[in-house]
């Protein structure tokens, strides 16, 4: 696939068939993730990835808004050792460098058929608890991935009414030339 039709193929996918994903994948997508850029290359990553079906069922426990998850062969854990970045602005990078880094992870993933969805909302203690997660590593994000279902469920039905998920704004109502 050419790069930008990977961009525009990736979608968030929250139905998953139930074929196993084949480790090369797994490792390919964590391959993609590790040569991101971050803060003074100091790569403060660190991703735990789940397969136990019961240990995705306890993680899909912990948010109302992520009972779907339980049925994800695999979760990407993205965590961070903000020792290992920096702060600039107010702005504390290691989410930024993990947000790089999870998204070369996706866009591979993508490029490989897989889906993925990237999950924000979170009860960060409870996952830090089930994972037995170091209590300086923070968790910025996770990702299911899996062979995407086709059908359209209630949970996409719903994402594509409410947050109208497919609309995107035109190259003219986001970029600035020379000044706002």
């Amino acid at each position: 696939m050419e790069f930008i039709d990977v961009i525009r193929a990736r979608t968030s996918a929250r139905e998953f068939s139930d074929k196993d994903i084949e480790d090369e994948k797994i490792t390919y997508v964590l391959e993609c993730a590790r040569l991101a850029p971050s803060w003074e290359n100091k790569q403060c990553w660190r991703f735990i990835v789940v397969k136990n079906k019961e240990t995705i069922e306890q993680i899909a426990k912990t948010s109302i808004i992520n009972r779907w998850l339980r049925k994800s062969p695999v979760l990407i854990v993205a965590c961070a050792d903000p020792t290992e970045s920096g702060t600039k602005n107010f702005i504390e990078y290691f989410t930024v460098d993990v947000s790089i880094a999870l998204e070369q992870l996706i866009l591979a993933a993508t490029d490989l058929g897989l889906g993925s969805c990237w999950i924000a909302g979170f009860n960060e203690e409870k996952i830090k608890e089930l994972l037995e997660v170091p209590k300086r590593i923070r968790v910025v994000a996770l990702t299911p991935l899996g062979y995407p279902e086709m059908r359209k469920g209630i949970t996409e039905r719903f994402t594509q009414v409410v947050l109208k998920a497919k609309k995107r704004k035109t190259l003219d109502e986001i970029v600035h030339h020379e000044h706002w």
